[in-house]
């Protein structure tokens, strides 16, 4: 088919690649413009940029999708299918109308759970054991569409936002080959989705990561996992961020009476904080300014002892 891709970040790498991989003709990549970064103001290409330079595919990015210039040039691609991938832009109804087979997106979660912009986070925040990928045809909702194909995994206990974010590229990646030939087949039977079971959520931002220790080991933990590499979860020492990227959770064995944040002890073992129920145990960390390290290499600079109290300014 006739294709033209939508999408920006390495999630929508994958995809892209299978999509050309699989045979299908890419006329047109359209993602978010250039951004300048650094003090070099140094020019830097989308992930997705940079993979369709790779295959001489013409790249189109727009500041406004929405604006009529936009519209007529995705017009005049002649597509029989538009394919979205975590592009960062809504698509107008008008857009969505314009191929043969509309738009389809591939969605990191298994719709109509987790709508919204960061369904790979929190399905690890919320503690679900599952999740997949889902190919849905786009309306002019958000997430909202009838569902076209779905692919399930397990969310393994020490699953990261990263590892998983991974994860879900490549299920994502061959989910949506299988669609398009399906698609193409006329073998899809579009299934609406059951708006009783939707749930949405929002974009995550720094301020998520700041721990609160009143709250159980069990949850904390989930947030040092589902928050890493983006925002990280951390908490403050001597005023000073320290981020926590690895950790484990043990019973509190008596220590109820300790302040929530409550250093309890440290050693190559880790660092043993309270919390508001249970005990997280700290393994690899980052003090501001300071690389990142497993916790007897943080020790051996830092002399963190038993009854100091983390989160105070």
């Amino acid at each position: 088919m006739k294709i033209v891709y939508m999408g920006t970040p390495d999630f929508a790498v994958g995809a892209l690649k299978s999509v050309i991989e699989a045979g299908h003709e890419v006329c047109l990549v359209v993602t978010q413009p250039d951004r300048v970064r650094g003090r070099g103001h140094e020019v830097s290409y989308s992930p997705v940029k940079e993979c369709a330079l790779e295959y001489d595919i013409p790249v189109f990015q727009p500041v406004k999708i929405r604006e009529a210039e936009a519209v007529d040039k995705l017009r005049s691609m002649n597509a029989d299918v538009f394919v979205v991938a975590a592009f960062g832009q809504i698509l107008s109804e008008e857009i969505l109308n314009i191929p043969r087979y509309g738009c389809i997106n591939i969605h990191a979660s298994l719709l109509p759970k987790y709508r919204g912009a960061a369904p790979i986070q929190w399905c690890i925040l919320n503690g679900e054991s599952k999740t997949g990928v889902t190919i849905m045809q786009m309306d002019k909702g958000v997430d909202t569409g009838d569902i076209l194909l779905q692919r399930e995994t397990d969310i393994a206990p020490d699953e990261t936002g990263e590892s998983l974010f991974d994860k879900l590229s490549v299920l994502g990646s061959s989910a949506i080959t299988e669609a398009l030939a399906m698609i193409e087949k006329g073998e899809i039977i579009p299934v609406r989705q059951d708006e009783e079971k939707a749930t949405h959520v929002g974009m995550l931002n720094k301020e998520m990561g700041l721990i609160d220790w009143n709250k159980e080991n069990v949850v904390i933990e989930r947030y040092v996992r589902g928050l890493n590499s983006w925002p990280s979860a951390y908490t403050l020492y001597k005023g000073k961020i320290l981020k926590i990227w690895q950790s484990r959770t043990e019973e509190s064995d008596g220590t109820e009476d300790k302040i929530p944040g409550t250093v309890l002890k440290a050693d190559d073992t880790g660092l043993y904080v309270m919390t508001g129920k249970g005990v997280l145990v700290i393994t690899i960390l980052q003090l501001e300014g300071k690389k990142r390290m497993d916790i007897a290499s943080f020790l051996r600079g830092q002399q963190i002892k038993a009854g100091e109290i983390l989160g105070e300014r």
